[in-house]
């Protein structure tokens, strides 16, 4: 599993805090649902894979609101 973090250092900070929150929440989330995937895969325990199978659900929506959220700042500022 490769640390979400790395990907959260690609973002360019815009000076923004919003914009910025938004931007290094998409990397951080779809991190979450990575290591997630790979417990689905690899684990076996049922505790822990009923967590992954929330964390995928919980972070997905999030990243979805986030998405929505940038894209509407976007048509704004147009």
């Amino acid at each position: 599993m490769e640390p979400p973090h790395d990907s959260m250092s690609a973002v360019t900070i815009s000076g923004d805090p919003d914009r910025d929150f938004a931007a290094m929440m998409l990397p951080h989330h779809q991190g979450a649902i990575d290591m997630a995937r790979a417990e689905l895969l690899h684990g076996k325990d049922p505790v822990l894979r009923r967590l992954a199978q929330e964390i995928i659900a919980d972070q997905q929506s999030e990243i979805d609101h986030l998405r929505l959220w940038m894209s509407r700042q976007q048509s704004l500022s147009r």
